[in-house]
Order: structure tokens, then sequence, then C-alpha cells
């Protein structure tokens, strides 16, 4: 039996939330869907779920033994698995440098780097971004909380295996490995899980970050630097001015970041962590955001080849590559969500998240409202850039619009008569 994820009679804004949030909210796992899709996606607020959220979790209970990774079962569970380590010592542009190791390796590399205490002449390396639940999906690991169920990316990265990717990771490392300053690919949001330890989390609000760019507009790789005091490069650093949320995220809790939220993370013990990115109707018009930018700072970049052959094409080539998504993906992702939605509206085809939940009306309606403030945009905006032929054939942009609109209109008319 699938359990229902139902949200009040509510419609996205489509506008950005520039309230300046300068505290966190700790919340109860008894909270109601309804409350926390009102008071923080909504909101984009960022909030922690107390340590019951994952007390079931088999994950936890196997990989911790007494408040440490436990290293015997993970070894025995993955230790032929490659798995992608980050250097935290060694800076790669403004990232880490990233090898594979085998996990049985890894594993080996920390538990002498426990026994020395840290040393300082060894590598300081993390565990980051693996795919474990993509590559184990048949393991009972975890269920995803139902606050964190309406995640657009990972359905479409679940229904369409050939893509062979998905954003739902596994961390681990030993105390004092960390991640630069960031912010979450495509403007998503993040929930991150503690499994084993306690990380220390800077969240910075949208805009804050400006405070730590340099003159050339580049964001500081580490926010606790004391580069930041160097006035010559850091003019825009007030330590006075800036604001941002400094918490200790404890073992089994789960943290909320919202989208555009920049964030540095540290492990301040040994710890575990899973981690998932995610798009929904409530964000969705953020990602578009960032990716009309995105596109428009390519466009300004390479405006000398103007002139080329393809030079249009050559954009979206670029954007690809170096944002991850270019503007036909975008619009195959907004197909797929709106068809299902669709279809459960007016079919009652069922729209099933992580095998365990199903949407409700109100939240498709919510979604396809979504759906249709994002295309009128992005309709616009391909019109404007000339880009509309490459992207949609047989003005598909268009007839996906109207189908919606109609939908939309006729469900409010229904709507309105049934509570009158």
């Amino acid at each position: 039996m699938l359990q229902e994820l139902e949200i009040q009679n509510r419609r996205p804004s489509g506008e950005e939330n520039e309230t300046l949030i300068e505290c966190i909210d700790y919340l109860d796992p008894s909270i109601s869907y309804d409350e926390f899709f009102a008071k923080y996606l909504m909101e984009n607020r960022p909030c922690i779920f107390k340590s019951s959220i994952t007390e079931n979790w088999s994950c936890k209970r196997q990989w911790n033994l007494d408040g440490a990774p436990d290293f015997d079962v993970l070894d025995i569970l993955f230790g032929d698995c490659t798995v992608p380590v980050a250097d935290c010592n060694k800076k790669y542009y403004n990232s880490q440098s990233k090898d594979d190791m085998k996990m049985r390796d890894y594993l080996a590399y920390w538990t002498d780097f426990a026994k020395d205490p840290y040393s300082k002449s060894m590598p300081l390396l993390y565990l980051k971004d693996w795919h474990c639940p993509k590559l184990f999906p048949n393991a009972p690991m975890y269920t995803v909380p139902e606050f964190f169920a309406s995640d657009w990316l990972n359905e479409y990265y679940i229904a369409n295996p050939d893509l062979n990717d998905d954003y739902r990771f596994v961390y681990m490392g030993p105390q004092g490995t960390w991640t630069p300053l960031h912010a979450d690919v495509f403007g998503s949001y993040s929930w991150s899980a503690n499994l084993v330890g306690k990380k220390r989390w800077l969240l910075f609000p949208p805009t804050q970050e400006n405070f730590l760019r340099d003159i050339h507009g580049q964001l500081i790789y580490d926010a606790t630097s004391e580069e930041l005091n160097d006035y010559t490069k850091y003019k825009a650093y007030d330590r006075r001015a800036v604001k941002f949320i400094d918490i200790i995220q404890k073992e089994g809790e789960i943290i909320f970041v919202p989208s555009g939220w920049h964030h540095q993370v540290i492990n301040i013990e040994d710890a575990i962590s899973l981690n998932h990115n995610w798009i929904n109707g409530c964000n969705i018009m953020n990602v578009w955001r960032g990716l009309k930018k995105e596109l428009n700072s390519v466009m300004k970049e390479v405006s000398d080849c103007k002139d080329m052959v393809n030079w249009q094409e050559q954009c979206q080539l670029i954007l690809k590559s170096t944002y991850g998504m270019d503007y036909g993906f975008f619009f195959d992702f907004l197909v797929f969500i709106a068809k299902s939605r669709l279809s459960m509206a007016l079919e009652k085809v069922d729209v099933v998240s992580f095998n365990k939940y199903k949407l409700g009306l109100n939240h498709c309606v919510f979604d396809l409202h979504s759906v249709k403030l994002t295309l009128i945009d992005f309709i616009n905006d391909m019109e404007e850039k000339d880009i509309y032929h490459l992207i949609c054939e047989k003005q598909q942009a268009h007839k996906l619009l109207n189908r919606i609109i109609t939908f939309l209109q006729s469900h409010d008319i229904k709507d309105t008569s049934s509570s009158s």
C-alpha cells in the first residue's frame, strides 16, 4: 500500500524568496507533510530533523558501531567496490582533486590515518559523491522520509535507467575531511542524514555569498580562511555584515539545505552521511533561473564567435559540459513531469516515488502550476534568443503549455463549483 503525499490547495508564487533567514528550526518528524511543504519547501527555509527520523534505518544500525564507522561491516558489504575519493589537501580549480580507490584500500587508509592520530604527513582523503543506492538498489539501506519524497530529479533518473545517473550519494571520511564552499548542483535542494559522527555546517542565505567573492567575482574556496581579511583581494567582505548560520549536525539528524544556499561542511568526527539532491514544484523556477543565467554567461563569454556557423548549438554544448544540463535536457525533464501529473489527474495513473509514496491530486495540480509558470518563461527566453527551433520540434513547448493550461482551467472551474 502506497502512502499518499497530499497538500492543501496551494499555488506556487513563481517569485524569488528574498527574506534573509538567520536561524534554523529543529523539527520533530511528527510534523505533517503539508506543514513542512508550506513552511520549508515553499519558503526555501533550512531546518534539521531530530535524530528519531533515522532510528529505523538498517544502514544506520549496520554501518555504525558504538558511534564510530564499522569498518568490518563496510568491508564485507562494499570492499570490492571502486569508490570516488577526494584529497581535501589538494585544490583542483575551486574544488578538490579526485581519484578512484577500492573501498577496501580506502578503509585501510582510514584505519591507519586514525591510528596515527590523524597524521599531517598523510593525505586527507574523503570518499564523496558515491552512487551507492543506485549501485545496490535491492539493499535495504534506508527509506526516503516523506518530506523529501516529491523528488522530480531522482524520479526522472530512476524512470530513465539508460541515463545511468542519479543524485543519491554516500559520503564518508575521517575527522577533518571537508567540502569547500559551494551551492548545490542546478540550484537544487539537498538533504543530508548523518549516520555516524558530527558535522559542522556553515550556511549562507542567497546573496550573502557575494560578500565572499574576490575582485574577479570568484567565490572563496574556504569560508573560514584568513585570506578573506585581505581587503585588496576581498573588497566586499565585511565580517560584521555577512549573515550565515553556523551549526553542528549530530548523529541521526537530517539537515535540509534550501535551493541556492551556499554552504561549507566539515566533519568534526569520523563521519558517514547519506545525501540527496532534488528538485520539485517549489524550486523548479530557481533551477530554471540558474540555467538561464548560465546560458547568458556562456553566450557572453563566446560572443566574439557569434558569426560562426552553429554558434547557438555550440553554446548549448558548452552549457551542457560546464553546467551539467542544457535547454534540451531541461525541456525533456519538464515534459516528463508534466505528462506524469496529467496522467494522474486525468486517468488516475499513480505518480509513485521511491516505491513507497504516491502524489495526491492537489499535489499534482501544484506541480502542473509550477511547470506552467516555468514553461512560460522558458518559451519566452527561447524565442528571445531565437533558439526555439533547436530545442523543440513542431511547437512542442506551446502544445504542452496549452494542454496544461486547458486542464488547470477546467480543474479550477470544477474545484470552485465543488467548494461552493
